[in-house]
C-alpha cells in the first residue's frame, strides 16, 4: 500500500471553543501537490488516482495552536504538548482532484520512530496514542474535485504517564478491480502526530553537530555526514542545507540540500547527508552547513577534504545554535507572532 506523509503552511487566526490550547491557527491552501519548493503552502499525496499523475487523494492540517504558528514541524503535523487530562480538538481537509468518486474512510493508527524514522505501522495497527483519538466522521464521500472537512479529538486519560507518543491521522480509499484495471489499489495520504504528554510544561528542544564527514560514494559524487545529536526532549525532524566556498581557484558552490527522512528521538544521533555533484573538486572546501529541524537551528563550518573513495578524514566543526521563539505580542485584541533569536552561552555572535 502507497503511503506517503504531507505538508502545509500558516494562515489566519481562528479560535475553538471548548478546547485545550483555544487559540489556533488555521492553515489554507491547495489541498494537493501544487506548491514546490521551500514557500509552499500545502502538499498531498497523489496515490488514489490509478495513472493520473498529479491527481489523487490528498489530507492536510486545517488548524494548528497559535504558538506554534511560526513552526514548519507544527504545520506540517500535530506537533502538541499537553497535560494528562487535557482534550484538543482540531480540523482536516481531505480532498479528491481524480475523475471518479472516492469513498474516504478517515482513522487514527500507530507510529514510531526506528532507525532514525518516523515509520508507521500497518493498516490500522493501534497504539496508545491512536486509542486516545476519534475522526468525526469516519467515512466521507467526495465527488471528483471535492473536498471537505472532518474532526479529529485527542483525549489525553488524567492518569497518563510521562512521554512523547507517535501516531498517524489517515485518510484511505479503496479502488475495486473492473473491467479495465485487473488488480484493485488500496491508497492512503496521512497525517503525522508528535504528542508530549507531562506536566510543568514542555521540555526543551535541541541538537548538536558533533562531527562532519567528507565521504565519496559509490558513483563516485562527493557527500558531506553530519553526525546530529538529539540533546533535547522532543523528536527532531532533520532537514539543511550545505554552502561550500574557498575552493581550489576561490570557487563556491551550493547551496545543497541535505536528504530528509532522518528522525531522531530524544537523546538519539544520527546521521544527516548532503550529496553534491560528481565534478566537485576534491578540495580543500570552506563548507557551511545549517541543520534544522523545525525552529531549532544550527550552523557549523569547517575545512574539509573529499577522498578520492570512500571516507574522508572526519572534523569537529564549529558553529552557534538558534532557536527560533515565537514572540506572542496581545494588544487591543489583536494577536501577532514574531521571532527572536537564542544563542548558547559563549558561542559567537551572529553577524
Amino acid at each position: 500500500m502507497p503511503d506517503r506523509l504531507i505538508g502545509w503552511a500558516a494562515g489566519v487566526l481562528l479560535a475553538v471553543p471548548g478546547t485545550a490550547g483555544a487559540a489556533l491557527a488555521a492553515v489554507p491552501g491547495p489541498t494537493l501537490a501544487a506548491a514546490a519548493g521551500p514557500a509552499a503552502v500545502a502538499a498531498a499525496a497523489v496515490t488514489a488516482d490509478r495513472g493520473d499523475s498529479g491527481q489523487g487523494l490528498g489530507i492536510r492540517l486545517v488548524d494548528a495552536p497559535l504558538a506554534r504558528r511560526d513552526d514548519p514541524r507544527a504545520l506540517k503535523g500535530v506537533v502538541d504538548h499537553l497535560d494528562p487530562g487535557t482534550t484538543i480538538k482540531r480540523r482536516i481537509e481531505v480532498s479528491n482532484t481524480s475523475g471518479h468518486r472516492m469513498r474516504v474512510s478517515l482513522y487514527p493508527a500507530a507510529a514510531d520512530i526506528r532507525d532514525h524514522a518516523f515509520v508507521f505501522a500497518p493498516e490500522r495497527t493501534p497504539n496508545e496514542l491512536s486509542s486516545w483519538t476519534t475522526v468525526t466522521p469516519a467515512e466521507i464521500d467526495l465527488s471528483p474535485g471535492q473536498a471537505r472537512r472532518a474532526w479529529f479529538t485527542t483525549r489525553v486519560p488524567s492518569d497518563a504517564w510521562k512521554g512523547e507518543r507517535y501516531g498517524v491521522i489517515w485518510a484511505q480509499t479503496t479502488a475495486e478491480p473492473d473491467r479495465v484495471h485487473n488488480v484493485g489499489l488500496a491508497s492512503r495520504v496521512g497525517i503525522r502526530m508528535y504528542l508530549d504528554i507531562g506536566p510543568g510544561g514542555e521540555p526543551p528542544s535541541a541538537m548538536s553537530v558533533d562531527r562532519l564527514t567528507p565521504e565519496r560514494d559509490a558513483t563516485g559524487r562527493p557527500v558531506l555526514s553530519a553526525q546530529v545529536h538529539n540533546t533535547g526532549g522532543r523528536a527532531l525532524d532533520l532537514s539543511g542545507s550545505l554552502s561550500l566556498s574557498e575552493g581550489p581557484g576561490g570557487l563556491r558552490a551550493g547551496p545543497y540540500p541535505a536528504q530528509l527522512g532522518v528522525t531522531l528521538r530524544p537523546g538519539e544521533t544520527g546521521r544527516l547527508a548532503v550529496v553534491m555533484d560528481v565534478r566537485l573538486p576534491e578540495g580543500p572546501w570552506k563548507v557551511d552547513m545549517v541543520v534544522q529541524s523545525g525552529l531549532v537551528k544550527r550552523e557549523v563550518s569547517a575545512t574539509v577534504v573529499f577522498p578520492k573513495a570512500g571516507i574522508g578524514r572526519p572534523v569537529t566543526p564549529s558553529g552557534t545554535s538558534w532557536l527560533i521563539l515565537p514572540a506572542i505580542v496581545v494588544a487591543l485584541g489583536l494577536v501577532g507572532a514574531g521571532a527572536v533569536a537564542w544563542r548558547r552561552r559563549g558561542e559567537p555572535r551572529r553577524a
